[in-house]
């Protein structure tokens, strides 16, 4: 996994609990989302009002659990954009807690979208220059064949 530049804090809430008496797999994916909404607000992509404007729609999600989330955990997700292609971007994610031990990591495709036409469009140009500047990627489209997956 890549060094990650951006973390937000997650408040484990009773209601994220399953039966089992820890964050329902489920809900990690609200916690990726959460982040994932943070991030585009410090980057100055998203004012975290108008839910149109944003833009992008998912396409894809992934997860993989490596321990459970208990209650009374301080846990953490870092997340990433590791690649910009055309139309769509990859995130990764690592949730941690507060004694740095790894309890999950995803992914998830973003597509830009145009939500009055309702169709895929092009990375803006200055949301290309924004990701690749702050994470460091070279702002050329790589497509998604080429990551591997």
């Amino acid at each position: 996994m890549p060094p990650f530049r951006f973390s937000h804090p997650i408040e484990v809430r009773y209601a994220d609990l399953d039966p089992q008496r820890h964050v329902n797999n489920a809900t990690l994916f609200s916690y990726l989302e959460q982040a994932r909404a943070r991030y585009l607000q410090q980057l100055g992509l998203w004012n975290g009002e108008d839910f149109d404007r944003i833009g992008i729609i998912l396409a894809e999600a992934s997860a993989t659990f490596k321990a459970p989330i208990a209650f009374t955990d301080r846990v953490s997700v870092e997340l990433g954009v590791t690649r910009l292609g055309v139309k769509s971007l990859d995130i990764d994610y690592r949730v941690r807690d507060a004694q740095d031990r790894e309890l999950a990591t995803g992914r998830t495709v973003i597509v830009t979208y145009d939500y009055q036409k309702g169709e895929s469009i092009p990375i803006p140009s200055q949301w290309r220059r924004i990701l690749a500047q702050f994470e460091g990627l070279d702002e050329t489209p790589v497509p998604r064949s080429a990551r591997g997956v």
